[in-house]
């Protein structure tokens, strides 16, 4: 009898992604302001390993909703795996700005955290 593991495959996974991806695509054909939905798109882009494309999507969405918090953290750590560190500090530092500004504690905290972390390890 064969091990079943409960590991996921590199293919299924990246499958999955996609899945998730064209799904959130015609969502995004029916709305395409809505803010989550465009989250989402480029957060599967990320996990798809497209991390440029992700990146845009996060700066489209971040002209669209200055003030969507957690955009930030996760577009900062995009720019960070691009090994982008000019735009990786500016999108920790007005992340913290806007979390600062929108009163969300947790968020600001999170950025801090990640930014101080972030910083620890270049040097």
């Amino acid at each position: 009898m064969a091990k079943v593991t409960s590991q996921r495959t590199p293919r299924r996974y990246l499958s999955r992604v996609l899945d998730r991806l064209q799904r959130i695509r015609q969502m995004l054909a029916e709305s395409p302001d809505d803010a989550f939905l465009r989250f989402a798109e480029a957060q599967e882009l990320r996990k798809a390993g497209n991390l440029e494309d992700a990146a845009q999507k996060f700066e489209a969405l971040r002209a669209l909703v200055p003030a969507y918090v957690g955009l930030y953290y996760h577009l900062a750590a995009v720019y960070v795996e691009l090994d982008n560190a000019a735009k990786a500090e500016e999108i920790y530092t007005t992340g913290i700005d806007v979390a600062q500004s929108e009163g969300d504690q947790h968020a600001l905290a999170e950025l801090r955290n990640a930014h101080m972390n972030w910083q620890l390890d270049m040097d």
